[in-house]
């Protein structure tokens, strides 16, 4: 009987994954594969050349970054998923227990940084332009103002100890937006199913300790000159119609 909700969970997630990407507009730019008994994941082309964020942030930490970074976190979730259902086809309950720590961590990772990557945009191509329209008005309810959402999360990604992201989230049951944080590779709806991220930034040290050194505050304050929000804004109006 324990095994057998193990399976029901397994399918449950899968799930859930499918429809949370479909939701956002992310199936095709998760990378997702399918084949007759088991889905991988790609890595995702990005909108724009390494360089085409600079001097906010450098071609050389876009390109490890993607490259290096995100594809790690894809490699070892395929590596886990395989390993996942060699596991669930065994019928071994210990070790299917055994690698959901790092399915969650590298399938996060993966999901976390497809939508960081929508996040961004180069400055001819809107980056940086504040947000208009349905989302722009309920930042000034929710907030007061476009510049009390940066600064506070701008704290709230300085005060994070340790790796992690700090999100802009649509909750779906108040009907209102919310600054979140989550640790490590976590993703959003580690905080509640009913959360839509909207804006996502990565504070691991690899996003900008080749650039910016231990200075953190400093990569949150200039990343706003080449945050996404025409991205952000049509998540939430198709969140909210």
């Amino acid at each position: 009987m324990a095994f057998q909700t193990l399976v029901a969970k397994k399918a449950l997630g899968a799930a859930a994954l499918r429809n949370g990407a479909a939701e956002l507009g992310l199936g095709p730019a998760l990378g997702l594969c399918q084949s007759r008994k088991l889905q991988t994941f790609s890595l995702p082309d990005l909108p724009y050349d390494y360089g085409a964020l600079e001097p906010a942030i450098s071609g050389e930490i876009m390109r490890i970054h993607h490259q290096k970074h995100h594809q790690a976190y894809i490699t070892n979730y395929n590596k886990a998923l395989e390993q996942l259902d060699e596991a669930m086809a065994k019928g071994d309950a210990s070790r299917v227990v055994g690698l959901q720590s790092a399915i969650k961590f590298n399938g996060g990772g993966h999901v976390n940084h497809t939508i960081f990557w929508k996040n961004l945009a180069p400055t001819k191509e809107g980056g940086g332009e504040p947000p208009k329209g349905e989302l722009g008005w309920a930042i000034d309810t929710d907030f007061g103002s476009f510049e009390a959402l940066i600064q506070k999360m701008n704290a709230e990604g300085a005060a994070l100890q340790g790796s992690g992201w700090v999100w802009l989230a649509l909750d779906k049951e108040l009907k209102k937006i919310k600054v979140e944080t989550t640790a490590n590779q976590d993703p959003l709806v580690t905080k509640g199913l009913n959360l839509v991220p909207l804006l996502g930034i990565d504070v691991w040290e690899h996003a900008y300790y080749l650039q910016y050194k231990n200075v953190r505050p400093d990569y949150l304050k200039n990343i706003w000159n080449v945050i996404n929000w025409k991205y952000a804004n049509k998540v939430y109006e198709k969140e909210t119609a």
